[in-house]
Protein backbone atom coordinates (compact mmCIF):
# COMPACT_ATOMS: atom_id res chain seq x y z
CA UNK A 1 0.00 0.00 0.00
CA UNK A 2 1.14 3.19 -0.61
CA UNK A 3 1.96 6.30 1.72
CA UNK A 4 0.28 8.54 1.39
CA UNK A 5 0.66 10.70 3.72
CA UNK A 6 0.98 14.80 2.73
CA UNK A 7 1.87 17.27 5.09
CA UNK A 8 0.35 19.51 2.38
CA UNK A 9 -2.93 18.23 3.18
CA UNK A 10 -3.09 19.58 6.21
CA UNK A 11 -5.04 22.40 6.86
CA UNK A 12 -4.65 25.73 9.02
CA UNK A 13 -7.01 28.90 8.44
CA UNK A 14 -5.32 32.14 8.04
CA UNK A 15 -8.83 33.36 7.18
CA UNK A 16 -12.63 32.48 8.01
CA UNK A 17 -15.08 34.54 6.64
CA UNK A 18 -19.24 34.51 7.11
CA UNK A 19 -21.34 35.16 4.71
CA UNK A 20 -25.28 35.76 4.75
CA UNK A 21 -28.20 35.64 2.26
CA UNK A 22 -31.93 35.38 2.45
CA UNK A 23 -33.61 31.84 2.31
CA UNK A 24 -32.73 29.20 -0.40
CA UNK A 25 -30.55 31.88 -1.72
CA UNK A 26 -28.33 29.75 -4.58
CA UNK A 27 -24.56 29.12 -3.48
CA UNK A 28 -22.00 30.97 -5.00
CA UNK A 29 -20.15 29.67 -8.08
CA UNK A 30 -17.50 27.33 -6.22
CA UNK A 31 -14.87 29.74 -4.26
CA UNK A 32 -15.86 32.42 -6.44
CA UNK A 33 -16.04 35.69 -3.57
CA UNK A 34 -19.75 35.60 -3.11
CA UNK A 35 -21.77 38.87 -4.30
CA UNK A 36 -25.18 40.42 -4.08
CA UNK A 37 -27.25 39.39 -2.04
CA UNK A 38 -24.32 37.87 -0.64
CA UNK A 39 -23.29 40.06 2.29
CA UNK A 40 -20.31 39.85 4.76
CA UNK A 41 -20.59 39.07 8.73
CA UNK A 42 -17.40 41.03 9.28
CA UNK A 43 -14.08 39.55 11.87
CA UNK A 44 -14.34 36.40 13.18
CA UNK A 45 -12.38 35.72 16.31
CA UNK A 46 -9.08 33.37 15.79
CA UNK A 47 -11.24 30.29 16.88
CA UNK A 48 -12.78 30.48 13.10
CA UNK A 49 -15.90 28.40 13.14
CA UNK A 50 -16.83 25.04 14.84
CA UNK A 51 -18.65 22.60 12.99
CA UNK A 52 -20.38 19.98 14.42
CA UNK A 53 -22.47 17.32 13.27
CA UNK A 54 -24.54 15.04 16.09
CA UNK A 55 -26.21 11.58 14.62
CA UNK A 56 -29.27 10.55 16.65
CA UNK A 57 -30.27 6.41 16.48
CA UNK A 58 -32.84 4.32 17.61
CA UNK A 59 -32.61 0.68 18.73
CA UNK A 60 -35.18 -2.05 17.41
CA UNK A 61 -35.11 -4.56 20.20
CA UNK A 62 -37.05 -7.77 19.68
CA UNK A 63 -37.54 -11.00 21.97
CA UNK A 64 -35.01 -13.65 21.55
CA UNK A 65 -31.89 -11.34 20.72
CA UNK A 66 -30.06 -9.56 24.02
CA UNK A 67 -28.38 -7.17 21.05
CA UNK A 68 -30.48 -4.68 18.96
CA UNK A 69 -31.60 -6.22 15.73
CA UNK A 70 -31.92 -2.93 13.67
CA UNK A 71 -30.80 0.22 14.43
CA UNK A 72 -32.44 3.08 13.01
CA UNK A 73 -30.92 6.16 12.04
CA UNK A 74 -33.30 9.19 13.31
CA UNK A 75 -31.78 12.36 13.03
CA UNK A 76 -28.51 14.42 11.98
CA UNK A 77 -27.78 17.58 13.14
CA UNK A 78 -25.16 19.72 11.62
CA UNK A 79 -24.13 22.75 13.84
CA UNK A 80 -21.74 25.81 13.02
CA UNK A 81 -20.72 28.05 16.28
CA UNK A 82 -18.18 31.08 15.27
CA UNK A 83 -17.41 34.28 17.61
CA UNK A 84 -18.13 37.42 15.76
CA UNK A 85 -15.98 40.91 16.83
CA UNK A 86 -17.87 43.74 15.22
CA UNK A 87 -20.77 43.75 17.88
CA UNK A 88 -22.76 46.41 16.43
CA UNK A 89 -22.40 45.35 12.65
CA UNK A 90 -26.21 45.15 11.53
CA UNK A 91 -26.38 41.54 10.62
CA UNK A 92 -25.12 40.38 13.89
CA UNK A 93 -27.14 42.33 15.84
CA UNK A 94 -29.86 41.30 13.80
CA UNK A 95 -29.56 37.23 14.03
CA UNK A 96 -28.31 37.58 17.39
CA UNK A 97 -30.84 39.70 18.85
CA UNK A 98 -33.42 37.43 16.17
CA UNK A 99 -34.67 40.74 14.36
CA UNK A 100 -34.89 41.94 10.55
CA UNK A 101 -32.20 43.33 9.26
CA UNK A 102 -34.20 46.08 8.12
CA UNK A 103 -35.46 46.90 12.38
CA UNK A 104 -31.55 48.25 12.63
CA UNK A 105 -31.81 50.79 10.02
CA UNK A 106 -30.69 53.72 11.53
CA UNK A 107 -32.52 57.42 11.52
CA UNK A 108 -29.86 60.40 12.24
CA UNK A 109 -27.23 57.26 13.01
CA UNK A 110 -29.29 56.15 15.82
CA UNK A 111 -31.60 53.24 16.07
CA UNK A 112 -34.27 51.76 18.78
CA UNK A 113 -35.92 48.53 18.36
CA UNK A 114 -37.44 45.99 20.99
CA UNK A 115 -36.33 41.98 20.87
CA UNK A 116 -39.16 39.95 20.56
CA UNK A 117 -40.90 38.38 23.89
CA UNK A 118 -41.32 35.34 21.63
CA UNK A 119 -38.70 34.20 19.50
CA UNK A 120 -39.04 34.61 15.76
CA UNK A 121 -37.85 31.85 13.39
CA UNK A 122 -35.94 33.75 10.96
CA UNK A 123 -34.12 31.58 8.27
CA UNK A 124 -31.35 32.41 5.75
CA UNK A 125 -28.89 30.69 4.05
CA UNK A 126 -25.02 30.78 4.80
CA UNK A 127 -21.69 30.47 3.46
CA UNK A 128 -18.57 29.56 5.99
CA UNK A 129 -15.34 30.11 3.76
CA UNK A 130 -11.58 28.78 5.29
CA UNK A 131 -8.65 29.83 4.09
CA UNK A 132 -5.41 28.61 4.01
CA UNK A 133 -3.03 29.31 1.18
CA UNK A 134 -4.12 28.51 -2.18
CA UNK A 135 -6.63 25.62 -0.71
CA UNK A 136 -10.09 26.72 0.32
CA UNK A 137 -13.02 25.43 2.18
CA UNK A 138 -16.52 26.44 1.81
CA UNK A 139 -19.97 24.79 3.80
CA UNK A 140 -23.20 26.12 1.85
CA UNK A 141 -25.83 26.02 4.37
CA UNK A 142 -29.25 26.86 2.04
CA UNK A 143 -31.23 27.10 5.57
CA UNK A 144 -29.92 28.01 8.68
CA UNK A 145 -30.98 29.59 11.78
CA UNK A 146 -29.06 30.83 15.08
CA UNK A 147 -30.16 28.56 17.43
CA UNK A 148 -28.05 29.58 20.71
CA UNK A 149 -26.65 32.16 21.63
CA UNK A 150 -23.87 33.20 24.04
CA UNK A 151 -23.54 35.67 26.83
CA UNK A 152 -22.75 39.31 25.88
CA UNK A 153 -19.85 41.17 27.70
CA UNK A 154 -18.95 44.51 27.25
CA UNK A 155 -15.55 45.09 28.53
CA UNK A 156 -12.76 47.31 28.73
CA UNK A 157 -9.78 44.87 27.89
CA UNK A 158 -11.08 43.39 24.72
CA UNK A 159 -13.85 43.75 21.97
CA UNK A 160 -17.10 42.87 23.27
CA UNK A 161 -17.53 39.28 21.85
CA UNK A 162 -20.73 38.04 20.04
CA UNK A 163 -21.24 34.00 19.82
CA UNK A 164 -23.75 32.60 18.02
CA UNK A 165 -24.16 28.79 17.01
CA UNK A 166 -25.95 27.99 13.52
CA UNK A 167 -28.42 25.11 13.12
CA UNK A 168 -29.02 23.62 9.40
CA UNK A 169 -31.90 22.19 8.12
CA UNK A 170 -32.94 20.88 4.77
CA UNK A 171 -32.86 23.66 1.63
CA UNK A 172 -35.88 23.20 -1.30
CA UNK A 173 -34.01 20.91 -2.89
CA UNK A 174 -30.46 20.97 -1.27
CA UNK A 175 -29.41 18.88 1.51
CA UNK A 176 -28.79 20.75 4.51
CA UNK A 177 -24.77 21.45 4.12
CA UNK A 178 -22.68 21.26 0.71
CA UNK A 179 -18.56 21.20 1.66
CA UNK A 180 -16.59 22.49 -1.63
CA UNK A 181 -12.80 21.49 -1.45
CA UNK A 182 -10.01 23.65 -3.70
CA UNK A 183 -7.04 21.26 -3.36
CA UNK A 184 -4.61 24.11 -4.39
CA UNK A 185 -1.80 22.40 -6.43
CA UNK A 186 -1.91 19.48 -4.48
CA UNK A 187 -1.61 16.27 -6.26
CA UNK A 188 -4.09 13.73 -4.67
CA UNK A 189 -4.79 11.30 -7.75
CA UNK A 190 -2.97 8.12 -4.83
CA UNK A 191 -6.17 8.58 -3.54
CA UNK A 192 -7.92 7.58 -6.25
CA UNK A 193 -6.43 4.48 -8.14
CA UNK A 194 -7.94 3.48 -11.82
CA UNK A 195 -10.13 0.62 -11.55
CA UNK A 196 -8.47 -2.26 -13.21
CA UNK A 197 -4.83 -0.93 -13.18
CA UNK A 198 -2.21 -2.50 -12.63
Amino acid sequence: MADTRNADLTFGASDFLVHVAPLNTSAPLAFADPTTPWMCMGWVTTEGGTFGIEDESTDVQAAGSLEPIRTLMTRSTKTMQATFQEAINPLVRSLYDNVPVASLEPTSGIVTYGLPDKPNDLRYAFVFDSVDGDKRNRLYMPNGKVTARGEEQAQTTDVWPVQMTFTFYKGLTLPAVTRSIDYGDIDVSDFFPEEGGG
